[in-house]
């Protein structure tokens, strides 16, 4: 919005206007923008929750340490929500095709975790909206996404999608894509793989229906998703800049992907948000994310990912979020498996996901959270040294 101002401006005497045409300006207007909204509007927010008695429900089978959070103002990632999606519509190019998907994929996410949050804190139900019904709403958003980006990610930003897309319908479905929605394999120069409009497709809902799930999981103690939300976002800020451009992706062997470089504004945006968030969310936290913000986020990890073609990268600087996710699945697995041969079921964990499993062993809260966040910046430098490491 800002944006199409200043350059309605720039045309006047007063060639200062110019400079917002930078996109790493305008990122850093962003996060400026959400961090002020989320410390500002951050105290009343909690007030408003209270007030609302909008409080957190603490699942029984749950560290015993957590039934004195019970009661903690929730659903605090609308705060983070409506700082993004702000300070984007401020400063983001709204003719960006990528802006929109992703700040669509956020927002609808969102939703589901706000219909979750709502109907844990009205009817006091710890597990809130049913699984299926939960995944379902998930599921289609991914697939809606994943669809449009098969095709966005492949052609110039200037490219009408529809004839692309009716026409691989009318080849019954053979059509395959350029280059650009391969497969980059990190560490490896020009190394890819084809995967296909349907391969590009099963990957893409993967990525984003994964990612928000994994986040969701993660976000069980102070502060613990949101920072290493922060860090992968601002790294991800990094490789759509560079995507984005057409000399340094060549320089850096990246394949260009035209409009790439303005999700750099929402990645920024998530870094001011999320900062402002942890604020407030700091040991011992005055209000929770909850499914709202944890959903949301994740789903908007993993669309930005998918756009500027660093899915393993991804994976790479995620790491606590994908052993977080694999410690429920192995413990679930285990406990059925054990359950069904030997009439008992068993664990593997002291308890998952994988941060209850040190808190039980021993760890303090503080101690499990700051060093799960020392592992994330580690894995961040990793995935960014895939930039120059080819």
């Amino acid at each position: 919005m800002l944006l199409e101002l200043a350059r309605l401006l720039a045309d006047s005497p007063i060639r200062f206007f110019a400079v917002f045409e930078y996109i790493t300006l305008r990122a850093l207007l962003a996060c400026a923008t959400a961090l002020a909204i989320g410390l500002l509007a951050g105290p009343w927010v909690i007030r408003r929750l209270t007030a609302m008695k909008i409080g957190q429900a603490v699942r029984s089978y749950g560290p015993e340490t957590h039934l004195e959070k019970a009661g903690t103002p929730t659903m605090g990632g609308v705060l983070v929500l409506i700082s993004v999606a702000i300070s984007t519509v401020l400063w983001a190019d709204l003719g960006n095709r990528f802006v929109w998907v992703v700040l669509l994929v956020t927002l609808g996410f969102g939703w589901i975790g706000w219909r979750d949050d709502y109907l844990k804190v009205v009817y006091r139900d710890p597990e809130g909206m049913p699984a299926k019904q939960k995944f379902f709403w998930q599921a289609l958003i991914g697939l809606v996404a994943a669809i449009y980006l098969s095709f966005a990610v492949s052609v110039p930003a200037t490219t009408e999608l529809w004839p692309l897309f009716k026409s691989w319908v009318l080849s019954g479905f053979t059509q395959s894509l350029p280059t650009k929605a391969d497969l980059i394999v990190p560490f490896f120069k020009s190394v890819s793989y084809p995967l296909g409009v349907f391969g590009f497709v099963a990957l893409t809902w993967f990525v984003i229906v994964g990612t928000s799930n994994a986040v969701n999981l993660t976000d069980g103690l102070d502060g613990l998703a949101i920072m290493p939300t922060v860090m992968i976002g601002g790294a991800l800020g990094v490789f759509a800049y560079v995507v984005g451009r057409v000399d340094y992706s060549e320089y850096l062997l990246f394949p260009y992907i035209p409009g790439a470089g303005e999700l750099m504004i929402i990645c920024a945006a998530i870094g001011g948000a999320g900062l402002a968030f942890l604020w407030f969310n700091a040991y011992p936290a005055q209000v929770f994310m909850g499914d709202v913000g944890a959903l949301a986020l994740g789903g908007a990890l993993g669309t930005i990912a998918v756009v500027v073609r660093q899915e393993i990268v991804l994976f790479i600087m995620g790491g606590v979020f994908v052993v977080e996710t694999l410690s429920v699945m192995i413990q679930v697995a285990w406990f059925k498996y054990t359950k069904m041969r030997y009439g008992e079921g068993r664990r593997i964990f002291l308890m998952a996901p994988l941060h209850h499993h040190f808190e039980v062993g021993g760890w303090k809260e503080t101690q499990v959270v700051v060093r799960f966040w020392i592992i994330t910046m580690m894995l961040v430098l990793v995935g960014l040294a895939t930039l120059k490491l080819r």
